[in-house]
């Protein structure tokens, strides 16, 4: 069992998001991430399908997708070049200004080595970061971050998305 990534080219139409999410659930295939956007073509969206599987199972998804009317093209991404980024929030509360300049501090070695966490809002007592990172560095992250700061931690998460990368130097 482990992740396999998939992108899907859908017709951009009402209920298409339904019945991919039915297919999944009505399989008991468990969705570790979905995210869904338009393409330069507004009648079609590409999905981003993150899914902890066997090989068997997978092959068995994909042939699924590819029967659904609504499904225009199936990648499978588990073994492509990517460049992949997922969207985190992390707010933490109840600091003091020791505790404020410590998030700064882990945001910015969190931004080494084209890293993308920024302060997107301050307050009193709290810092919420905007993270735009790997879900590996995210995690990695979360993990300092309740570590540090134990139950003043909130996170808020999208899921990947990710495209076929240009040169074969990246994942």
């Amino acid at each position: 069992m482990k992740n396999r990534w998939i992108a899907l080219y859908v017709e951009n139409q009402v209920g298409v998001l339904a019945k991919v999410s039915g297919l999944f659930s009505a399989k008991c295939y468990n969705l570790q991430s979905l995210t869904v956007g338009t393409t330069e073509h507004e009648d079609v969206s590409r999905m981003t399908i993150c899914v902890t599987s066997d090989d068997i199972t997978f092959e068995q998804i994909k042939k699924q997708l590819n029967c659904m009317v609504e499904v225009i093209k199936v990648i499978d991404l588990t073994h492509v070049p990517l460049h992949m980024k997922e969207i985190l929030y992390a707010k933490v509360k109840g600091l003091d200004n020791e505790g404020k300049e410590e998030v700064f501090r882990i945001a910015q070695v969190f931004n080494v080595n084209n890293g993308n966490v920024k302060v997107a809002d301050i307050g009193e007592d709290s810092v919420l970061l905007e993270c735009t990172l790997t879900d590996h560095r995210n995690d990695d992250l979360i993990t300092l971050l309740k570590k540090q700061f134990k139950s003043k931690v909130e996170i808020v998460r999208g899921g990947a998305v990710a495209i076929e990368a240009i040169s074969t130097s990246c994942r």
